[in-house]
């Protein structure tokens, strides 16, 4: 077999291979003479078809097999020998076949990078610093009882807090469609908390003051970022007739209200210890997810690399599928494909260089899953549940949530490594900003700045 390589460009790799004539017509002419012991044809007892009539009627079919199977051991074969390792499956074009002659194709595909990691010591992370206060959880409890406080018929006119019941129908208020309702701005009976900011600018503001049975119409403008491009920057009308007002009733710190959250026992002393557990825990993963998307970004830009086109295929196919699933989008038969590429190839390469990125650190540096951290975790997991045996029973005994949860803790260790080195600052923050999401990037302008970011 004669093979020879050609980089043609990047990552990608074509191999020109030969497989000696003698040996693809030796497999079909053996493939030919097995099939013969198999075959009946009238005019001939089993097992006693001449060759040539067994090379007429199944020679093409024959040699189109073994020239299928000879290809893919050629392939495996000439990358050994060459020492490469393919991204994805090749691109086979067969060249001129001919009985008696050699038989040559050209495999063309993309190989993994070769990563060498770049310094540690460069990457500088900020770890936020936080304590969770008495003020913070006396703000959490009234959270809570705001999210289950219940409305209230009342007589009188609406005040900022109040929700009404009431019905409403939009119209244009100049223009050609002056006058004209429009989509999605009409219903009936419908709830509205006075100062939630469900609406546009103006429309809750305008209903403070409203009594029930009343009628009061809105002259208001949608604001000029509108999802809408109807109704961007817009002069409408809209008609409201109040049903009911209804005032805000907040629950009591009760044993009724704590045992919502689990607690049963120790009065609100317990309910607070249990509200201040669960902030911790929440400001202890966000101070990690901070740290480690440092850690990420800085190995991202300490270590550029190509990315093989094949593995981010696939990474936008699984999002694709994940974007269809979160917006239930599977249940109306919904193609993911249809989901055109572009909306995810950015985040997909990144996702598929950080992957590499990692993997090479893992390698390189030998770390292996520390099986008591994967506990540890899938521990602190349960004790966020009545149960906690039960989930940590359920999560060793679902091998693909445990090698999850396996993954999840070889991140944490690599971020761990790369922090040994790295440049580490400490800022103290409040709990608030602690959890607070960092800020999205902004996006590149230019198409040359968008193949910049698409690494990091």
């Amino acid at each position: 077999m004669q093979v020879s390589l050609e980089t043609t460009s990047g990552l990608e790799r074509r191999l020109s291979i030969v497989i000696p004539a003698e040996k693809v017509d030796g497999e079909v002419a053996k493939r030919l003479n097995d099939m013969s012991r198999r075959v009946r044809l009238d005019g001939f007892r089993p097992g006693k078809v001449p060759a040539k009539v067994m090379k007429r009627r199944y020679g093409l079919g024959a040699r189109q097999e073994v020239l299928g199977e000879q290809m893919q051991q050629a392939f495996v074969e000439a990358v050994t020998q060459e020492k490469l390792n393919p991204a994805g499956a090749p691109t086979v074009e067969p060249k001129a076949d001919e009985e008696g002659k050699d038989f040559e194709f050209v495999a063309t595909f993309e190989v993994y990078p070769e990563i060498t990691l770049g310094d540690f010591a460069s990457i500088e992370v900020e770890r936020p610093v936080a304590d969770v206060k008495d003020a913070d959880i006396d703000e959490m409890v009234e959270t809570l009882r705001n999210q289950s406080k219940t409305f209230e018929d009342v007589e009188r006119a609406a005040e900022s807090g109040d929700q009404i019941v009431f019905d409403y129908v939009g119209s244009f208020a100049s223009g050609e469609k002056a006058g004209e309702e429009f989509d999605g701005g009409k219903a009936e009976n419908s709830t509205l908390e006075l100062g939630s900011g469900r609406m546009i600018p103006g429309f809750e503001d305008g209903l403070v003051g409203v009594s029930a049975g009343e009628e009061k119409t809105l002259e208001l403008t949608f604001p000029e970022e509108y999802h809408s491009e109807e109704l961007k920057g817009q002069a409408v009308k809209f008609a409201c007739k109040v049903h009911k007002v209804q005032a805000a009733a907040m629950p009591e710190l009760n044993d009724e209200f704590f045992a919502r959250f689990g607690v049963t026992e120790g009065g609100e002393e317990a309910f607070r210890a249990e509200v201040r557990k669960n902030m911790e825990r929440e400001l202890r993963q966000a101070v990690k997810g901070k740290v480690k998307n440092q850690v990420m970004d800085g190995l991202l830009s300490t270590n550029e690399i190509d990315v093989p086109s094949p593995l981010v295929a696939q990474e936008i196919d699984r999002m694709r599928e994940q974007a269809v699933q979160q917006f239930g989008g599977e249940q109306g038969g919904f193609d993911p494909k249809q989901l055109p590429a572009e909306l995810f190839e950015a985040d997909a390469k990144k996702r598929v260089a950080l992957g590499l990125i990692v993997g090479e650190v893992v390698k390189q540096r030998e770390v292996k899953v520390d099986e008591d951290r994967v506990r540890a975790m899938i521990e602190d997991m349960a004790s966020a549940y009545q149960e906690p045996q039960q989930v940590i029973d359920w999560y060793y005994s679902n091998e693909q949530q445990l090698s999850q949860v396996k993954y999840v803790v070889l991140e944490e260790q690599v971020v761990d490594t790369v922090l040994e080195s790295a440049k580490v600052s400490e800022a103290e923050v409040s709990y608030q900003d602690a959890i607070k999401p960092a800020a999205p990037e902004a996006a590149p302008e230019s198409a040359e700045e968008q193949e910049t970011a698409e690494e990091a």
